[in-house]
């Protein structure tokens, strides 16, 4: 991995997913709330988009609820579009790991949708090579 992210931070939304036709390949993505201070700012949000893809998606759509505390780490890639002020570029956060952590929202305790037992659990890890060959990889 040729750049490493980990953000703290609030989930927006639920997560929105997309199952690609041709390739059967599952994508899910969320944004994430993540406080900031720069100097003698005051106290400042900055929204991350969060894009996880495969068997990471899967375990985000079983346990990823708004409003969340959550940990994330992946990898930061930059997406391009263009729009009326033209190109225009945004940070996105490919996840590789996740981990939920505090308090459950009420709104996940009443669904019934199953939780984690601890306060803070790792989820999801990416599929790498590593995992492939047969061999442990570290979820934290």
């Amino acid at each position: 991995m040729n750049n490493h992210v980990m953000l703290v931070g609030h989930v927006g939304a639920p997560p929105e997913t997309q199952v690609f036709e041709k390739t059967g390949a599952k994508l899910s993505s969320f944004s994430l709330a993540v406080k900031m201070l720069a100097g003698t700012e005051k106290e400042r949000t900055v929204w991350f988009k969060i894009k996880a893809w495969g068997p990471v998606a899967e375990r985000v759509d079983k346990y990823v609820t708004r409003g969340r505390e959550i940990v994330v780490t992946g990898q930061l890639d930059i997406e391009v579009y263009d729009n009326e002020k033209g190109r225009q570029e945004k940070p996105a956060i490919r996840l590789s790991t996740f981990h939920l952590c505090g308090r459950k929202p009420e709104t996940a305790e009443k669904s019934g949708e199953p939780q984690p037992e601890t306060d803070c659990e790792t989820l999801a890890v990416a599929e790498t090579s590593e995992a492939k060959s047969g061999r442990k990889k570290s979820a934290a």
